[in-house]
């Protein structure tokens, strides 16, 4: 099987194709040639073999085995992420302009020489994070749901938002870009002034939307974002939930909420109750499952020799195998090495 691979790549890579094929003395084919009749002075199959597993054997073969087994495992998801990988090409070359001046920034900056080597690399990447996303789901265990549901779920809260940006540009000095974030947030103390003026605070919430407020899509709602929880919005907003939270119906934040996003004022508006357990489950092992991937430093090898395990993958090649086991515990070090830096 291994001298069949080789040779075929030889005879695609022959100009003059596959031929009648010399051998060595000993029985084993040759794959180059330095001197007519001489058999003593050949690079044989199993030479070429052998320098490409020592040299590039391992990344090769962890490679094929993962798309079998994640092409395998995770078929309903194969079109999805070439699908999705494509249209990271698809951005970039319009990003570049160009697919030459994409292709030349490609070759410049990575060691790819080819628009679809790379493309084939995020395909891979793709695959590699959707199962690591449903690995990490099989490691949240229903203590930690109720847990989750009992001291963190919450209903959902109806909110309304100004969303104040400063008007900051490239070509300004850091002065000047200071200047512009100290005058956002000074336009939404402004506007948290307003509403404690005001006798009806949501009517005067509303006006004051479209008069500052930033936030094209919730301005001509009002500033209404509906009714929102943790995970439904961007997590830019994690932090104005976290402030939400802790208002009643009826009340507004009462200092600036800052957020990548600008300088936010608040309004809660109504709120309902939270959800059955049973109803938020598969909402709540998702959740976990981020934090899974965030907490655990060694959850991407843990992930990847967990589905080799289940297709009971065996490397019959004892320099590969060898090889692998290394490469295993180097990765599971430095994993643990960076926990430890981050403790210290």
């Amino acid at each position: 099987m291994k001298k069949g691979m080789i040779l075929s790549l030889v005879c695609l890579l022959c100009v003059c194709g596959c031929g009648k094929i010399p051998k060595l003395e000993n029985g084993e084919e040759a794959v180059v040639t330095f001197a007519k009749d001489d058999k003593e002075h050949m690079i044989s199959v199993n030479e070429l073999y052998e320098e490409l597993k020592n040299n590039f054997g391992l990344e090769a073969t962890i490679k094929l085995i993962d798309t079998y087994v994640l092409e395998t495992e995770f078929s309903d998801y194969v079109d999805t992420a070439k699908a999705n990988a494509k249209n990271y090409i698809d951005s970039y070359i319009e990003s570049y302009g160009s697919e030459e001046d994409f292709l030349e920034a490609l070759q410049y900056s990575t060691n790819y020489s080819t628009i679809e080597a790379y493309q084939e690399y995020l395909y891979t990447n793709l695959m590699q994070s959707h199962a690591l996303e449903e690995y990490s789901k099989t490691l949240v265990t229903d203590k930690e749901i109720e847990k989750y549901y009992n001291d963190e779920a919450k209903g959902d809260v109806e909110v309304y938002q100004i969303l104040i940006t400063p008007d900051v540009k490239d070509d300004m000095s850091d002065e000047e870009k200071k200047t512009a974030e100290e005058n956002a947030k000074n336009t939404a103390k402004e506007v948290i002034e307003k509403l404690d003026k005001a006798e009806n605070k949501l009517d005067e919430f509303k006006k004051l939307v479209k008069e500052y407020s930033k936030d094209d899509a919730s301005k001509e709602k009002d500033g209404n974002l509906g009714f929102i929880n943790y995970n439904d919005l961007d997590e830019n907003y994690d932090e104005l939930l976290d402030t939400v939270y802790k208002l009643k119906d009826g009340e507004y934040s009462k200092d600036v909420i800052t957020t990548e996003l600008g300088y936010h004022v608040v309004y809660r508006n109504a709120s309902k109750e939270k959800e059955a357990l049973e109803d938020l489950k598969d909402e709540i092992k998702d959740t976990l499952a981020k934090r899974k991937i965030e907490e655990v430093k060694t959850i991407s090898i843990d992930s990847e020799k967990y589905y080799r395990d289940m297709y009971d993958m065996k490397i019959i090649d004892d320099t590969l195998n060898r090889q692998y086991g290394i490469y295993l515990n180097s990765q599971i070090n430095q994993a643990n090495a960076s926990t430890e830096e981050t403790t210290d």
